[in-house]
């Protein structure tokens, strides 16, 4: 009976001794506005950015997916009215459709009976400039995916040299949990910074994929515009 008296007191003396250490969890939200001012700052400015990327993905993604849309029929109707001599039936029927290569055909039927090479020339400049019109805004993607890890590490630079400016300011004697803190508090940006590029990266190259698609859609249709021209009457 002692015995278990004995074993009972020891128990509750190192429950004493050892207390259950509190476990803490942190929602994103305290991660995100834990890091002080500038931290805040620089999460803000990912947040723009991120914001900035999905708007230009989504608006250039309705665009290409609109400047996309061709009727397989087009081009033989195109065809039809060449070769029977009816150009401003073949220029009503580009007007009617609004996408880039009935844009390319009109402009070379408004230069038949001008040289091949000249109507070619017309082709093509009016080809670069439907490609800048599909383009347009895309490159901003490009430099959100490269400069928001970049701004994400100066987050943590910023927040490694304070946390070691404490240490130093404390003659080595700062509490190791407050500055373990700060550290991971510092390592926010970063991942922030790396959430923002990577989206910004795989909807750019996304959108490169889709812009590609129409402009050799366009080169397609210009070669068979001037293979129409060639054929014999």
């Amino acid at each position: 009976m002692s015995y278990l008296v004995t074993l009972t007191a020891i128990a509750q003396k190192t429950k004493e001794a050892d207390p259950e250490v509190e476990e803490k969890t942190l929602s994103i939200i305290e991660l995100l506005i834990s890091g002080g001012v500038g931290g805040m700052i620089i999460i803000g400015i990912l947040f723009v950015l991120l914001f900035v990327a999905v708007y230009i993905y989504f608006e250039r993604l309705f665009a290409i997916k609109s400047a996309s849309k061709y009727d397989d029929k087009f081009m033989d109707q195109i065809r039809d009215n060449v070769t029977g001599g009816k150009i401003e039936a073949a220029k009503l029927l580009c007007s009617q459709h609004d996408n880039p290569v009935s844009r390319l055909t009109e402009k070379g039927i408004s230069r038949i009976g001008n040289p091949l090479e000249d109507i070619n020339k017309a082709i093509e400049n009016a080809g670069r400039l439907e490609v800048y019109k599909l383009e347009k805004n895309v490159s901003v993607l490009a430099t959100v995916a490269g400069a928001a890890p970049m701004i994400g590490f100066l987050g943590t630079v910023i927040g490694m040299v304070l946390a070691f400016h404490q240490l130093a300011t404390s003659s080595g004697q700062a509490d190791m949990g407050s500055l373990a803190e700060g550290i991971y508090t510092a390592m926010t940006t970063t991942v922030a910074g790396l959430v923002v590029g990577i989206i910004a990266y795989i909807g750019y190259n996304h959108l490169v994929v889709k812009t590609d698609k129409v402009v050799h859609q366009m080169e397609a249709t210009a070669v068979d515009f001037l293979d129409l021209l060639n054929e014999p009457a």
